[in-house]
């Protein structure tokens, strides 16, 4: 392979700015073709982004010889079904988060890329963004000396501007989503916390609002293998007076303090405080999709693998008292 040619299943909302482009815009990389199950939006967002095949059968893109990756950026409860088909048509995968509605049907994704010889990658793609990296950084020069523990705070009006839009709000239907907002934006948050740490020893957490299966409110802890620990707490009923986003890492020497839709880093040491600003780029995945790109060509390690989606899912299933 020397050049990735994707095929997206899903041309939805998240394909618009924050992924789409990327694909068209990275070394390596081409767009040719795009799927809704809505035809004429699927042949507008063609139109629009100038992508030469549109279809409303994502069969149309597993059966083109020309496509030999897929992007599956449809709502979580599709996931499994467009993640095993593409696989089974011998097609690279990079499947957008969370990874399934559960972690049951992560570890079918998990077996499936197992008994082949085709690539996934899952996109938790802050992984890649320079301020996350920036953190990642200053844990392994020490600059705040030894991890403590580490402090997740989410607090969301239930009209959160940090919530992507859509047509119709999946995200609160559990049948589609598996979750709620919690499921939607803490998989990024676990995400950056096992990237940092590494591997959990133990995960437990309590939530409230699970009528529907839908949590309004959710607690966890978290303790790594390696002895740091994590608080997290999510709410999506605060008022908006009380409306947060922030992690702290607290070591024996200082704290890192950072938004995780915000542009700077800010480190507190013997020195003082220094702060990191950084600018995200336009299309927010597209650092991610070039280390895709890059691990599908086989220049590169797989930026977040299968496995790893799965074993954030389960972690958001324990913290969600599942």
């Amino acid at each position: 392979m020397e050049t990735v040619k994707w095929g997206i299943i899903g041309c939805g909302d998240v394909t618009e700015v924050k992924s789409g482009p990327a694909f068209q815009k990275v070394e390596g990389s081409e767009l040719i073709g795009v799927m809704r199950r809505n035809g004429e939006k699927a042949k507008d967002f063609a139109k629009r982004h100038g992508v030469p095949i549109w279809t409303d059968k994502a069969e149309d893109l597993l059966k083109n010889d020309e496509i030999n990756a897929i992007y599956v950026a449809t709502p979580p409860s599709t996931h499994l079904a467009y993640a095993k088909a593409a696989l089974a048509a011998g097609k690279d995968v990079y499947l957008e988060k969370p990874m399934a509605l559960s972690s049951q049907e992560a570890k079918e994704i998990v077996a499936a890329v197992n008994n082949s010889d085709i690539k996934l990658s899952v996109a938790h793609y802050r992984r890649k963004l320079p301020a996350f990296e920036k953190v990642k950084a200053l844990l392994d020069e020490n600059a705040i000396g030894t991890v403590l523990f580490a402090d997740i705070q989410i607090l969301q009006p239930r009209n959160s501007d940090i919530v992507a839009n859509s047509e119709e709000n999946w995200r609160l239907n559990p049948s589609v989503s598996g979750g709620g907002y919690f499921y939607d934006l803490a998989p990024h948050q676990i995400d950056l916390m096992y990237h940092y740490f590494g591997a959990f020893d133990k995960v437990d957490g309590y939530a409230t609002g699970q009528k529907n299966k839908v949590e309004d409110t959710v607690n966890g802890i978290i303790q790594f293998k390696n002895g740091v620990q994590f608080r997290g707490v999510w709410n999506f009923t605060a008022a908006d007076n009380y409306k947060k986003e922030e992690c702290v890492i607290y070591g024996t020497e200082g704290s890192i303090r950072f938004s995780f839709y915000g542009d700077k880093v800010i480190l507190d040491n013997e020195k003082g405080e220094t702060v990191f600003k950084f600018e995200n780029p336009k299309h927010i995945q597209q650092p991610m999709i070039q280390a895709v790109v890059s691990y599908f060509l086989g220049n590169a390690e797989n930026p977040c693998s299968a496995k790893e989606g799965f074993t954030i899912m389960k972690a958001m299933e324990k913290l969600a008292g599942r």
